[in-house]
Order: structure tokens, then sequence, then C-alpha cells
């Protein structure tokens, strides 16, 4: 649920800002809004496959520690990503023509806020639902565990 929130928020944000400001609405601004939400939908995969791994590997933190871990992890990965793909649509703002201007804008406004949105709405609206490890990392069930070990019936 918070993913879908977050990518959504990316789609207002950027239809909000060609409202706001009266640009032209086209069909290329529209692809642009569709790439928009492909790059948040993986965005925000990577953050919640981040956070579901921190769950398996750190037991022993807490709810927040834990997606604190995952964002601070992704960050580098978020950064380059985000940064060599602002250069190539800025290079299509400044040098595209009057044919892909409003689709490199509209790809410009998302990727700034498609950064935002994957890490803290996404995030802050799944901490705010509650997510627990539990939700996220499946308990290994009865016949899964080794009938010759001696701690096979204890708590994982």
């Amino acid at each position: 649920m918070a993913a879908v929130i977050a990518n959504l928020h990316d789609v207002v944000i950027i239809l909000g800002f060609f409202a706001f400001f009266q640009w032209e609405f086209s069909l290329s601004v529209l692809a642009g809004v569709l790439a928009v939400l492909g790059y948040s939908v993986n965005e925000s995969v990577v953050i919640f496959d981040r956070i579901r791994e921190a769950f398996r590997k750190f037991r022993k933190l807490s709810t927040p520690e834990v997606i604190d871990h995952a964002i601070t992890s992704t960050m580098s990965r978020t950064i380059i990503t985000h940064a060599s793909t602002e250069a190539m649509v800025l290079s299509m703002f400044f040098f595209g023509g009057p044919s892909l201007h409003y689709f490199a804008l509209a790809l410009t406004i998302g990727i700034l806020f498609g950064i935002y949105s994957s890490v803290f709405v996404a995030a802050a609206i799944a901490m705010w639902l509650g997510v627990k490890r539990e939700d996220l990392v499946k308990a290994p069930s009865r016949k899964d565990l080794d009938p010759n070990d001696p701690n096979a019936g204890a708590a994982v």
C-alpha cells in the first residue's frame, strides 16, 4: 500500500506542476509521466527489497532502525542511478528541441520527486501502517525444520 501511494504521489506532483504552470500537456508528456511511474515502481521495489533483506539480516534491530539501515544502504545506488539518468534527461531538455522539451521537463520533475517519494514517503507510510518483521519475513514451517536439530522447536 505504501509503494502504491508513493508512486501515485509522483504522478500527482508532475500533473500538479503542469496544471499550476499551465504547461502544454501532450502525448509526449504522458509518455514522460508513464516513464516516471515505471521508474518509481522500480525504485520502490529496490527500497522495499532492501527493507526485507535487512529484516532477515538484522534480527535485533527495531523496525525504524531496519528501515533506516535499508534506506542508508541504497543511497549510493540511488544517487548514481538518478544522477546518470538526470544527465541524459537534461541533455534532452537542452538539445532535444521543442518536441522533447515537455517530455524532458516531466522526467526531470519526476526524477527529483521520485527520490523523495521512494525514500521518505513510502518508508514513512510503511512505518505508519505498522510494518513488522513478520509481515516481510516468512518463518520456517515445521516441515522445513531438521528433526535431528535439538533447537528445531525454538523460536526463530
